[in-house]
């Protein structure tokens, strides 16, 4: 028994292990046998992971993948698997083309038929791609066909490319706007370096030609580039770094490589082998070379899903005193940053592995391409040529900050480039963190020169980076600016971002990390859970109705209980000649806010209770809509954020109008303020997210009508399009009056300030103001008009191949009644 206890108790463990007595061992069998992965698993697994490894010589990568895959070759699944991973791989890690080109060039020498198979499904895939406008896929095809140049009879991809231009002349002909032909030109001039890698010498002529032809397209600023400018500095000012597009940009740099005898020094170059691999160096060259199967590409090219505009190059570590970051005349600026881009968006559905190929940007470019991984900044200006000074991190957090900053729109949603960003921060603290803070103090000194949209982009990644790290920043940095004017551009953002900190977390919380400076930015009303309700003070005026009617609904009392005490707020309103539906309204909204105040799904429900009154409501006046604005922006005025939920739901609604939210915003509340309300980082949020959704709105009306079985008529389209139009006239005509100086409260203050002549510093910052909020509005006006004319022209060319098709439709039918007859006559005979 006292054996039992020492054991640990009695009962069976199933984790025990049991062991067998010695006689019993040879039933047991030898040991445990070995189980091989099939080879098309094994190529999978190896091609998946391809140049991942900094340890592993590229050569024997390349040779041991083609080789366990020649060996196979008669394994029908390996061969077929094998053509549609590259296929996949050249498009989702486009960082890996090159390696895969080098697979494919080295399984050449033993079985030639491999590159038919694949440049079958390769110009097939390309020719679909084309015919749907899905660019991006048909640039990342057309790079691995360039790295296989060297195994293509003649001049190989030349002949794609030269008719590629041939559609963006015809394109730019018709239309100066045309943006689809600047992305061929782009995709031309992307895909030239990873031919010219493969043979320099040989093709010379050829990209000089095909250069000299896209120097028109290229070397001509698009009249859309002036609207997605990142900056917009205020005159006498600069921008901080010189704006150049990305097609312009790319044409330069590779007329000045051309110079160079197309060096090409950051790209890879895994089919070259070291010295003692001489025989199958040459093996490569001799190997059999191949046709390109004709591509066709249709004479009509259409846009594709995704909306195409210029780019601009946009670095921030731009005019650092040592690069960590490619000059921009070199090459590798355009090559490492459009690869970065591809699988950045690409990849957006798995951000772990997005950051992880940013950290690991380093395997896939050519040795001593940068600097070793997490060199601190001090180290980097100890480097000497010839040796790269280029940080990794810095050119991966570039490349993100360049999608984040995207103008108009960024691919994705933008949350999605926070996450990235976040998630490289955790993989690499030591390397990452440091790039990050150089980019942030970059981004704020900069805030006041940046495009207003962007500026508040970047106060909500700040913001909500910082809430990932326990809201840790090294304020005392900014702690001179906390003491400038509320107008001031480094002002409001530092209480913009505060405010997104606090709606991240709560006051207390974000007041405990801040310095002694800031605190006054957080009042102890922003502390309270819930605001303090107006009517529990019995001064306030309609103070015994506003907790009458807050009780009824809060015991959600029916209309008729609540309905004698609004005519009683009419009677006394009318008594202080108050306008009878605006008190009533306030006192009603206001109430039902109370009530609502412990959540935002309790306020909903409280809204949904009460929607018909406040409904009804709204639609009377002007004057009552913009009363529940009020009475909503005053109640929650400690959480802006809450409010502009609480706005956005009343849209939805219909209780509001757009047309109501602008005017509160842009006229009252800004004319209120005297031009303050400018500066304040949620009032452009409500607006921006207002005019948001009524563009939304009218994409997928227009979006819907392109549909074969649409039941959208041409006066719910144009009524939709009247309606967005007269919005953005609005939204211009309040803004250009503040831009310009001349609205009525600023000349209000300046006459009470003795001055008028708008040299006042207030006055300056109050129009610079409204200068780049109307920079913003106009821009979106010009994206949606641009859109409207696409989705027509969409619409009228589904419309004439529908007819086309129906016109077909007879004569087939008619062959088909003759081939009946003669059928019928072979049986009677």
């Amino acid at each position: 028994m006292a054996d039992y206890d020492r054991r640990g108790g009695g009962g069976y463990n199933p984790k025990k292990r049991r062991y067998r007595d010695d006689d019993d061992g040879d039933r047991r069998g030898g040991p445990r046998r070995r189980f091989d992965a099939p080879p098309h698993v094994r190529v999978r697994k190896q091609l998946l992971a391809i140049a991942e490894n900094p340890m592993r010589p590229w050569h024997e990568e390349v040779q041991s993948i083609a080789n366990l895959f020649t060996d196979n070759w008669d394994d029908e699944l390996l061969r077929t698997n094998f053509v549609d991973l590259v296929l996949q791989l050249a498009v989702e890690q486009p960082m890996k083309t090159p390696f895969l080109a080098a697979v494919v060039l080295v399984a050449n020498t033993n079985k030639p038929q491999i590159v038919d198979m694949l440049l079958a499904k390769l110009t097939s895939t390309l020719e679909t791609k084309i015919a749907e406008g899905d660019w991006r896929d048909v640039k990342l095809y057309l790079k691995l066909a360039g790295c296989l140049q060297s195994c293509l009879e003649g001049d190989g991809v030349f002949p794609v490319l030269e008719e590629l231009f041939s559609r963006a002349v015809d394109l730019q002909t018709a239309s100066s706007e045309d943006t689809i032909g600047t992305e061929l030109v782009k995709i031309i001039l992307l895909t030239l370096p990873y031919v010219m890698v493969t043979g320099p010498t040989q093709w010379q002529q050829k990209a000089a030609d095909l250069m000299e032809k896209t120097e028109i397209i290229a070397g001509e600023a698009h009249p859309l580039q002036a609207l997605i400018e990142p900056y917009h500095p205020e005159a006498g000012d600069q921008s901080p770094v010189a704006s150049q597009s990305c097609i312009s940009l790319l044409q330069t740099q590779l007329q000045n490589e051309a110079n160079n005898g197309w060096a090409l020094s950051c790209l890879p170059r895994p089919w070259e082998l070291p010295v003692e691999e001489v025989e199958q160096q040459e093996k490569i060259a001799n190997a059999e070379k191949h046709t390109l199967p004709p591509i066709s590409i249709p004479q009509t090219v259409v846009a594709g899903p995704r909306p195409l505009f210029p780019e601009i190059y946009f670095s921030v570590y731009a005019n650092q005193d040592v690069e960590s970051t490619p000059p921009l005349t070199n090459i590798a600026a355009s090559l490492i940053r459009d690869a970065l881009v591809d699988t950045i968006n690409v990849l957006n559905f798995n951000r772990n592995v997005t950051a992880r190929f940013l950290i690991e940007l380093d395997c896939y470019f050519a040795p001593r391409t940068f600097a070793a991984r997490a060199t601190p900044f001090d180290k980097i200006r100890e480097i000497e040529p010839p040796k790269s000074s280029w940080k990794p991190e810095d050119v991966a957090v570039d490349a993100v900050f360049s999608q984040l900053f995207s103008l108009p729109n960024p691919e994705h949603k933008l949350v999605y480039y926070h996450a990235v960003l976040t998630e490289a921060c955790k993989l690499a603290p030591a390397a990452i963190a440091p790039s990050l803070g150089r980019a942030i103090r970059f981004l704020y000194r900069n805030s006041h020169r940046m495009d207003l949209e962007l500026s508040n982009r970047f106060m909500d990644w700040f913001s909500h980076h910082l809430s990932n790290f326990g809201f840790t920043w090294k304020w005392t940095e900014w702690v001179d600016n906390v003491y400038l004017s509320n107008l001031h551009p480094d002002k409001a953002f530092i209480m913009g971002a505060i405010d997104k900190e606090i709606r991240l977390s709560f006051a207390q919380r974000i007041k405990n990390t801040l310095p002694e400076p800031y605190q006054s930015l957080i009042g102890p009303e922003k502390e309270k859970d819930v605001p303090d309700f107006k009517f529990a003070d019995d001064k306030t005026p309609f103070a015994a109705e506003g907790k009458e009617i807050a009780a009824l609904l809060r015991r959600k009392a029916p209309e008729e209980e609540i309905e004698p005490v609004i005519e009683r707020i009419h009677s006394l309103a009318l008594d202080n000649n108050l306008d009878p539906l605006v008190a009533s309204t306030d006192v009603f909204v206001t109430s039902v806010l109370h009530v609502g105040s412990k959540s935002l799904s309790h306020v909903l429900a409280a809204i949904e209770r009460t929607k018909e009154r406040l409904t009804d409501a709204g639609a009377t006046s002007e004057a009552a809509r913009t009363q529940i604005i009020s009475s909503v922006m005053e109640y929650w005025s400690a959480h802006p954020g809450v409010a502009i939920a609480i706005i956005e739901k009343l849209l939805n609604y219909s209780i509001l109008t757009p047309q109501a939210v602008i005017n509160w915003a842009i006229t009252m509340y800004a004319g209120a303020t005297h031009g303050e309300a400018l500066a304040k980082g949620f009032v452009y949020e409500m607006v921006f997210n207002t005019v948001v959704k009524v563009t939304s709105r009218l994409r997928q009306v227009l979006q819907k009508a392109t549909l074969p079985e649409a039941m959208i008529d041409d006066e719910t389209i144009e009524a939709e399009i009247n309606g967005m139009r007269s919005l953005f006239r609005a939204i211009e005509d309040a803004l250009f009056a503040w831009a310009s100086g001349s609205k009525d409260e600023m000349l209000e203050a300046s006459d009470g300030l003795g001055e008028g002549d708008g040299t006042s510093e207030t006055e300056k910052l109050v129009k610079r103001w409204g200068e780049r909020w109307l920079r913003v509005f106009k821009r979106r006006a010009a994206i949606e008009e641009a859109f409207i004319v696409e989705a027509r022209k969409e619409r009228e060319r589904k419309a004439a191949a529908a007819a086309a098709e129906l016109a077909a439709a007879p004569a087939q039918g008619d062959d088909m009644a003759v081939d009946s007859v003669d059928a019928a006559a072979e049986v009677t005979a």
